[in-house]
């Protein structure tokens, strides 16, 4: 495949992760519809029935795919694991301190994870471009951040500071469990699995650790029309097609890109929060959303004829039925060096 081949492939990737990060990024405001229900029962309902879909809709892909995902079990146990805990913590940390804050950390903090993550698993090297667009980001973020937490913590005493850092702990912990289960997703497609058996099986077995959860706490969502309706939405909309297009994604791009991508989420998570929720947001929020937009366009701006990597034989099993090549998601052998992901 020549080098616009793989620019179309990888930006149709990049297109993918960017419109999921936008569903999510309704989240927090479609909560805000259904103050009666607490943020364990909001997380549960949406991962946890948006999981069982993807594995429902899936069956057949698993089915197929049954003998290597037996042997990837490790991998698929720590996606699964990472799927019951992140919205768990991802929805009481914008509980706690706002949808934006909330949002901000959470989805933040996941890039550094994630290249934490391969750094020491894969032994993967990021580009310089990542490296610039995860700094613009991840700035961007913080000033966010800083706007909001502030925000929330003026002329409401210390108790609202205290929820406010409480939300921005579990924030760090969504992050964590976000870029752990792209990983452990990323690294499934990589084995030859295919996309939808990956998300899938990982999805599914996440969904069903938070069903206990749902059992304790979901009650409010079936105490009228508007939280049913918002429960419904969550699992449906931002939770199964927005994962369904993460994990098209995730065929094409590295997990650590994916989630850098994914810091579209926080600023229309923030934009939608003063349009809808009344939030506000000082200028200095409007700057970091600026400079999460610049990072996303430097992130995803075509790469120079040049520059691209060299071909290697096929190593995964892609977005359903198309092989993931070297170029797309990049695994060395122990002791190699690699290049980034720009």
């Amino acid at each position: 495949m020549n080098a616009d081949a793989r620019g179309r492939t990888t930006g149709t990737g990049a297109l993918c992760v960017l419109a999921a990060s936008v569903l999510w990024g309704t989240t927090g405001t479609a909560a805000t519809f259904a103050p009666a229900v607490g943020p364990l029962a909001i997380g549960a309902a949406a991962m946890g029935l948006g999981g069982l879909l993807q594995a429902l809709v899936a069956g057949p892909r698993i089915l197929g795919a049954a003998h290597r995902l037996r042997k990837e079990r490790g991998t698929v146990a720590l996606g699964a694991v990472s799927v019951a805990v992140y919205p768990l913590a991802f929805y009481s940390s914008m509980h706690l301190a706002g949808v934006a804050v909330g949002t901000v950390v959470s989805i933040g903090t996941a890039p550094l994870a994630s290249a934490l993550i391969e750094r020491v698993a894969d032994g993967r090297r990021l580009s310089r471009r990542w490296m610039l667009a995860a700094a613009l980001g991840l700035l961007g973020t913080a000033l966010l951040c800083v706007a909001e937490a502030v925000h929330a913590a003026g002329g409401d005493g210390p108790d609202s500071a205290t929820g406010t850092l409480a939300g921005i702990a579990l924030g760090l912990v969504a992050g964590l469990t976000y870029a752990l289960y792209s990983w452990a997703a990323h690294r499934l497609i990589t084995r030859r699995i295919l996309s939808r058996a990956a998300m899938g099986a990982v999805f599914g077995l996440g969904g069903l650790l938070l069903l206990p959860v749902l059992a304790v706490t979901g009650a409010p969502l079936t105490a009228s029309w508007s939280n049913a309706a918002v429960g419904l939405y969550m699992a449906v909309v931002p939770m199964f097609a927005g994962y369904v297009l993460f994990g098209w994604g995730l065929a094409h791009v590295p997990a650590s890109t994916a989630t850098t991508l994914s810091l579209l989420e926080p600023a229309v998570a923030a934009v939608l929060a003063v349009l809808i929720v009344g939030e506000r947001l000082p200028a200095v929020g409007w700057t970091g959303i600026g400079l999460v937009v610049t990072c996303l366009a430097v992130l995803t701006a075509p790469a120079r004829r040049g520059s691209a990597p060299r071909t290697r034989p096929a190593e995964g099993g892609g977005s359903d039925g198309e092989a993931v090549r070297a170029y797309d998601i990049p695994r060395p052998p122990v002791g190699s060096r690699q290049g980034g992901s720009g």
